[in-house]
């Protein structure tokens, strides 16, 4: 008697252990995502008033704020801010979340580090963490509500929370 052979339709060990080892891993999905929005770029300069000259005088980006050590420019085409700052080395992205202690704590439960913080800045909540590529995030909130500003754009308090 002949034995007829199948091609195709089955699945071989080596896939189903796959297939088996992807269902394992498989995690659902939030419902909501913890990132809101791009908040700022920052960029650290040496001189502030020579990166005001350049990024908002030749470069055409308008003042939003001022502090003594750090500036908020418009880009025009959206909310976020580009940061002219003199506090930290190094370009960093920062992300709006809802709360500070809760993105932590979610992210930290996905596989993320805390690197620093939470800790207050003017706005409300701060917190670095890092994913689990090295890739290094700044995490705030604007608990304290957002920044009020003179007409030369300099720093007089926060709007009142909601």
């Amino acid at each position: 008697m002949r034995r007829e052979r199948r091609v195709g339709g089955g699945l071989s060990g080596s896939c189903l252990s796959l297939k088996r080892r992807r269902r394992r891993a498989y995690t659902p999905p939030v419902s909501e995502p913890i990132f809101k929005k791009i908040d700022c770029y920052s960029l650290p300069v040496t001189d502030l008033e020579e990166a005001l000259a350049f990024y908002r005088d030749a470069l055409g980006h308008e003042l939003v704020w001022r502090s003594s050590n750090a500036a908020g420019l418009r880009l025009p085409n959206d909310d976020a801010e580009l940061v002219l700052q003199q506090e930290r080395p190094g370009a960093e992205t920062d992300l709006l979340v809802d709360s500070v202690p809760l993105a932590v704590e979610r992210f930290v439960e996905a596989g993320g580090r805390l690197l620093r913080g939470p800790f207050e800045i003017q706005i409300g909540e701060c917190a670095v963490v890092s994913d689990p590529f090295g890739n290094v995030l700044v995490l705030l909130d604007m608990s304290k509500g957002k920044l009020v500003t003179d007409s030369s754009g300099k720093i007089t308090g926060n709007e009142p929370v909601a």
